[in-house]
């Protein structure tokens, strides 16, 4: 196992057997590693009492540092399979970016499979634990409190898009990877899902990294990354921030289940004051509340150059420029993202059909494989709502599936669909890690139809 410390590019120690990967990748970081146990002390053996966080590429501890410096400790998880070079490529550019609303890189450890990032501490945890916490936290935002969160994400994001050389885009902006410090100023977090693209390069076409509720239609369905697809999902969290509720709540009917598809069905009727956060009681400028919503409908538009830059949202939040309501159209919606693609192939037949299917299509008669491909994306909560958000919506879709294999990634699920109902596979146990919806697309293949 190679193990080392290292400190702005000096070497602590001379006798201890030294990577040459590690070595190159290092000589150029401005950061401190750490070593593992170092990490494993600070966090009380990562304690789950100290567990503050957990997303798709890894969980998150609360540590206290030598010296007493609070830290959160960030163990990528093994199936975010980056070797050397992709973790320490990462690290040479997150280190050397700072920005008022970018959580900031103390250090990082890279020793045998372990990679693990280190950030500072931030004392009132994210908006989705505190504002969209369903009154589980002591924090109460007011409207202040709302629009200066909404311009800090804001110009941290621009900062990111704009500035930043080459270009980043997040991937994954969302509620839970907004961070607030004591003063509830927000901070970008987790660029383990960010993807640099070459400023002559217009997008790159990549595997879907993100969360469902907050991707763009392009991304969701193409896998096509732009910076376009972050305004998409910051679009969707200013409507979060602005209404106190989460982008997506599959308890609830299903015209009521995607805050979008609500904030357009309000604009159209001039009725957008409706989804302000009741729990402001009225403290609150509705012209300005309605601004933001009318400029997040801009961010969510269906066709990505429509879309604003980053730079004109922060204008527009600041009142330097001016919103063209005539430029609002109808916003790339989850339900339609949902709308699979299905490729039915006949055995024994060279020809290939497409269609689509909703709750009131057919199926191909006899005989029939039918391939559904649907965006199935981290859901930073638990995987268990992942698997029952795809499969509810894939069985409503598509009720005569009797055995479907998931395909996802690595590993392979076999499943019955009972004739009327889907809870078994709607309860799949999600030991040992499966299934691993995290990023991938999942496929669902229908292996033996209902013949009627």
């Amino acid at each position: 196992m190679t193990c080392f410390a290292f400190l702005f590019g000096k070497k602590v120690s001379s006798d201890i057997r030294r990577d040459p990967e590690i070595d190159e990748g290092l000589s150029g970081i401005r950061i401190k590693v750490y070593t593992y146990k170092e990490l494993k002390n600070a966090s009380d053996n990562f304690s789950p009492a100290n567990k503050i966080g957990e997303g798709g590429f890894g969980s998150v501890y609360k540590g206290v540092l030598k010296g007493g410096k609070l830290a959160a400790i960030k163990v990528l998880s093994t199936e975010s399979k980056q070797g050397v070079k992709e973790f320490l490529t990462e690290i040479n550019v997150i280190s050397e970016i700072q920005h008022e609303n970018l959580v900031i890189l103390y250090g990082c450890c890279v020793e045998g499979d372990h990679r693990i990032l280190v950030y500072n501490y931030l004392e009132n945890n994210s908006l989705a634990q505190t504002l969209l916490a369903g009154g589980h936290s002591n924090i109460y935002f007011d409207w202040q409190t709302r629009c200066k969160i909404c311009i800090g994400v804001a110009r941290g994001l621009a900062f990111l898009h704009e500035e930043v050389q080459p270009h980043i885009v997040h991937r994954d902006i969302k509620a839970s990877n907004i961070l607030l410090d004591k003063d509830l100023t927000p901070k970008i977090s987790d660029f383990g899902l960010a993807k640099l693209i070459p400023s002559y390069m217009t997008h790159v076409s990549t595997r879907v990294a993100g969360t469902i509720g907050y991707l763009a239609p392009e991304y969701a369905i193409r896998g096509q990354l732009t910076r376009k697809a972050d305004i998409y999902s910051f679009g969707v969290l200013l409507i979060e921030i602005v209404s106190g509720r989460s982008n997506t709540n599959i308890r609830l009917p299903i015209a009521d289940q995607y805050i979008l598809e609500t904030t357009w069905e309000l604009y159209e009727r001039n009725k957008l004051v409706q989804l302000v956060d009741i729990s402001l009681n009225g403290g609150f400028d509705p012209e300005e509340a309605c601004k933001i919503l009318k400029i997040a409908l801009l961010c969510t538009q269906d066709t990505p150059k429509l879309r604003p830059t980053m730079s004109s949202v922060v204008k527009m939040l600041t009142r330097e420029i001016d919103i063209n309501e005539s430029k609002i159209t109808k916003p790339g919606l989850i339900s339609d993202v949902m709308d699979l693609k299905v490729r039915g192939a006949k055995k024994n037949k060279d020809m290939e059909s497409t269609s689509s299917y909703n709750a009131s299509s057919g199926s191909d008669s006899q005989g029939t494989t039918t391939t559904v491909s649907l965006a199935a994306s981290s859901i930073p909560e638990g995987m268990q709502d992942g698997v029952r958000f795809i499969t509810t919506n894939v069985a409503k879709m598509i009720p005569q599936l009797k055995m479907v294999e998931v395909d996802i990634g690595d590993d392979t699920i076999m499943e019955d669909f009972p004739n009327e109902h889907y809870d078994s596979f709607r309860n799949l146990k999600i030991s040992n890690g499966v299934p691993k919806i995290m990023g991938v697309i999942c496929k669902i293949v229908t292996k033996k139809r209902v013949h009627t």
